[in-house]
C-alpha cells in the first residue's frame, strides 16, 4: 500500500511531500519502525486547531507502528521563528516557555498516545553547543542560500532588519533532524525551508536524508492571516464546546471548505454536497463537525441545537451565567465588570447599539442603570449575564 493509502482521508491534509511521494512510500517499504519529526516551538500557552493538523497526522503515524518524536522546541522558542515574519518575532524568556509548557502536555494528551511518544527538548543538543560546533554549523550554509528564503528575501529587498540570529534558527531546526536521526520531519507550508536544511545537514552528517511532509496552513477565524493566539483569531484545543462552534461560525465563508478539510471528520462527498448548497448551514456543519471532533456528536449537536435557539429564533440560551452588580452604576461601567472587557470596549459595544437589559437597548454609556435583580444583560450576540443584586 502507498502511503496516501495508509493514511486514507488525513492523506488531504498534506500538502507535499520532498523530495517526492516515491521517497515516502520507499520508507514504508523498509518495513521498521520508522522515526517521525514534529517540532514546535510552545510560543503561547494554547494548542490551536491549527496545530492539530499535524498532530493528528503524527498519531496516524504513531497507529501505523511508527516512533513519534515530539520536540518541544525549548531551545528555539528563545531564538523565535522568522518563518512568514516581515519583522523579527519578539525573544521569550526561559520562565514564560516553562509556564506555557505547563500546559501543552495536557492537551496535547487529547490527540496523542504520549505514552508512545518520545517528547524531546531541544535543549538537550543546542544547549550544548559551543562556539567551534556552532562556528561548523554555521559553515554548511551561505548568506545566499539564506536569502533565498521568501521572507528573508523579501525584508531584505525592502531594506527591513534581518538579525543573524534569525539566519540561526533555520540552522537549528535542521540540526534536531540530525541529534533525533529522522526518518520524516512534519511542519507547515511556511516551513519548506527549515525542513530541507534539516536534509541538507542530516547528508552532510552521513545520515539520510529524511522526508518531509508539509501540511497547508490553516487561518484564523478573521480569515486574513494564520492561525495564531498571539493575533486574537484562534481556535483552541481547550476552548470550551461553546466558544469552539461560535468561533468556527466566524470563519468567512471562502475558508469553510478549508476548515471542513482540515480542522474535521466530515467526508470529502458530504463536504462538496454541503457547500453546493447554502453556505450558512454548510458553515454551522463545520462548526459541529470541528465541536464533535473533540468533545463528540452529541455535544457538536447540542452547541449548533443551542446556536440555532439562540441566534436564529432570538431566543435567549438555557444556560446564562450569573453576576453579581450594584444598582446605580453607570451602564458603561455595568458592561466592563460583568463581562470583564475594558472601559473603551464598553463604551464601544453600548454606542454601536449592541447591548441590552431585559430586550432594552442601553444607548448612553454614562446612564446610571437601576437594576432590580433577575434582569439579563446581553452585549452583542454571544454574551449574556443574569444580573443579582450585590
Amino acid at each position: 500500500m502507498t502511503w496516501r493509502e495508509q493514511f486514507g482521508q488525513l492523506a488531504r491534509t498534506v500538502e507535499a511531500v520532498f523530495p517526492g511521494d516515491r521517497d515516502l512510500d520507499a520508507l514504508f517499504g523498509l518495513n521498521r519502525p520508522l522515526r517521525v519529526k514534529l517540532g514546535l516551538d510552545i510560543t503561547s500557552p494554547s494548542v490551536t486547531i491549527g496545530n492539530e493538523i499535524q498532530l493528528r497526522n503524527l498519531r496516524r503515524f504513531q497507529e501505523l507502528g511508527h516512533v513519534p518524536v515530539l520536540i518541544l522546541g525549548d531551545f528555539t522558542t528563545l531564538v523565535g521563528d522568522p518563518s512568514g515574519r516581515d519583522k523579527s518575532r519578539p525573544q521569550l524568556t526561559r520562565e514564560q516557555v516553562a509556564k506555557n509548557e505547563q500546559t501543552w502536555k495536557d492537551q496535547i494528551g487529547g490527540v496523542l498516545d504520549l505514552a508512545r511518544v518520545e517528547i524531546r527538548h531541544n535543549s538537550e543538543w543546542l544547549g550544548r553547543l559551543g562556539s567551534e560546533e556552532i562556528l561548523k554549523l554555521a559553515g554548511q550554509l551561505t548568506v545566499a542560500q539564506m536569502l533565498e528564503r521568501d521572507s528573508f528575501s523579501q525584508r531584505f529587498a525592502a531594506r527591513n532588519p534581518i538579525h543573524l540570529h534569525e539566519f540561526l534558527y533555520c540552522l537549528f531546526q535542521g540540526y534536531d533532524s540530525v541529534a533525533v536521526e529522522a526518518d520524516i520531519e512534519m511542519g507547515g507550508s511556511d516551513q519548506t525551508f527549515n525542513l530541507n536544511i534539516g536534509r541538507t545537514l542530516q547528508k552532510n552528517a552521513g545520515l539520510p536524508p529524511q522526508v518531509c511532509l508539509t501540511t497547508p496552513l490553516l487561518e484564523g477565524v478573521d480569515g486574513s492571516m494564520k492561525m495564531s493566539k498571539s493575533l486574537g483569531n484562534a481556535i483552541g484545543l481547550d476552548s470550551p464546546p461553546k466558544d469552539m462552534f461560535g468561533l468556527a461560525t466566524r470563519v468567512p465563508d471562502g475558508l469553510v471548505e478549508r476548515y471542513f478539510v482540515l480542522a474535521t471528520d466530515v467526508p470529502d462527498e458530504e463536504i462538496a454536497t454541503l457547500l453546493a448548497g447554502d453556505i450558512w448551514e454548510a458553515k454551522k456543519t463545520m462548526a459541529e463537525g470541528l465541536t464533535a471532533r473533540h468533545y463528540g456528536a452529541d455535544v457538536g449537536r447540542r452547541e449548533r441545537e443551542e446556536f440555532e435557539r439562540v441566534f436564529k429564533h432570538k431566543e435567549l440560551p438555557e444556560d446564562i451565567p450569573e453576576h453579581v452588580v450594584e444598582s446605580g452604576v453607570t451602564a458603561a461601567v455595568l458592561v466592563r465588570d460583568v463581562f470583564g472587557l475594558s472601559g473603551g470596549e464598553a463604551k464601544r459595544l453600548i454606542k454601536q447599539g449592541a447591548v441590552t437589559l431585559d430586550g432594552e437597548l442601553l444607548s448612553d454609556p454614562n446612564a446610571a442603570v437601576a437594576v432590580e435583580g433577575g434582569e439579563v444583560l446581553r452585549a452583542g450576540k454571544r454574551r449574556f449575564a443574569r444580573l443579582r443584586l450585590r
